[in-house]
């Protein structure tokens, strides 16, 4: 039997590392916790069915990436008593409203935990395994030693992975330690805008407030990159190449840039509402800005986490292929249904798809500006 699920989860605070938290509820007849889960339903690619089950059984609405994180095994007891083996597909859902009310609010429970937490309290392996994974807090933990300016040169030797001699002029230096600090800056405005983009295409209400805070984010992504620049023309020494450094933060910047056109957009051609091809794009951003924030503490000890480094780019990049295969069957139903009708209908949503699948390559693009950094690093 073949299901799917999804994995609701937030931060908690705005910071780059901050923790991230698991929504997990119970089963209605163990009360074991588990995800969200359900069968595939017909006329709804895997995802969407799975962000219905969200809203079903644990009251939850946000934004359920396509592009599944893995997948888990269990034995699922049928109507009959018989036991089946289930494969279940995993979904990442950046939770961004819980309901007062819905439909299994009183057959379950629900309750975030740490990742830690979360971990523990599931039964399945696997799924044990995809919660572990999600957030790489082992990774984080690596690379969060202490961050003051001044440090000792052996610390600073040991963060960045160069030699001791070069540590030594690093402790002369200490604005080296400011590249790092801005890098992870910067990852917290991409986060920030994507979370407000897939607010801005679920619609609702709040959609001038989602296009301002996406313009508000955009100018500090701005002050960030020119502090960066700033940065590398004043200092004798930097961690990577100074080519690097630049092309890495402009990188950032053009992601940003690219969601405040898109949000530009949507308020230029007053769209209201999205269609679920641009909702499904949305959501693939805002898993794309969450692997980039996790990507950026991981750099200063590029030595040490390269292969995770390696397999967040690489998911960054089966993402952006995946975005391109929606963007044109998005494209193609709208033209569809827009044949012999209203034609300036088809180009509003052209220019949004556009706009959107320019986002995507931003992030593909910072994908291959870090996959350089580790070639030549680590």
């Amino acid at each position: 039997m073949r299901q799917i699920a999804v994995l609701p989860y937030r931060t908690v605070g705005p910071a780059v590392d901050a923790p991230i938290q698991i929504l997990l509820i119970t089963s209605r007849e163990t009360r074991r916790w588990v995800i969200p889960k359900g069968g595939l339903m017909k006329g709804l690619p895997p995802h969407a069915a799975a962000a219905v089950e969200a809203e079903e059984e644990a009251g939850v609405l946000g934004a359920a990436c396509p592009t599944p994180l893995g997948s888990y095994r269990y034995r699922k007891k049928r109507n009959s008593g018989a036991f089946v083996w289930a494969d279940v597909d995993v979904f990442p859902f950046a939770v961004t409203e819980e309901l007062e009310t819905w439909d299994e609010q009183h057959q379950r429970e629900r309750r975030w935990f740490s990742l830690a937490e979360a971990a523990k309290a599931v039964d399945e392996d696997d799924l044990r395994a995809l919660i572990r994974s999600f957030g790489a807090r082992e990774f984080r933990a690596a690379a969060s030693p202490a961050r003051m300016i001044g440090a000792v040169a052996g610390k600073m030797a040991d963060k960045t992975g160069v030699n001791t001699m070069f540590a030594w002029f690093q402790k002369l230096l200490p604005q080296q330690t400011q590249f790092f600090d801005l890098f992870e800056r910067q990852a917290a405005t991409l986060v920030a805008g994507a979370d407000a983009l897939a607010r801005l295409a679920q619609g609702g209400s709040g959609r001038v407030q989602h296009i301002r805070e996406i313009e508000e984010r955009e100018h500090d992504a701005d002050d960030i990159t020119r502090d960066v620049l700033h940065a590398v023309r004043r200092s004798f020494l930097t961690p990577f190449d100074r080519s690097a450094i630049t092309s890495l933060i402009t990188t950032m910047d053009d992601a940003i840039d690219e969601m405040q056109q898109t949000a530009g957009a949507a308020d230029l051609y007053e769209v209201i509402e999205f269609e679920p091809e641009m909702r499904d794009m949305a959501a693939i951003i805002v898993d794309a800005a969450r692997l980039t924030a996790e990507a950026m503490p991981l750099l200063r000890k590029i030595a040490d986490n390269g292969h995770r480094l390696h397999e967040l780019t690489e998911r960054l990049v089966r993402m952006e292929g995946h975005a391109d295969e929606i963007h044109a069957q998005g494209l193609k139903r709208v033209f569809k249904a827009s044949s012999g009708k209203d034609p300036l209908h088809f180009v509003v949503r052209q220019e949004m798809f556009k706009r959107l699948e320019r986002v995507v390559d931003r992030f593909e693009d910072l994908a291959n500006e870090i996959d350089g950094l580790v070639i030549d690093h680590a």
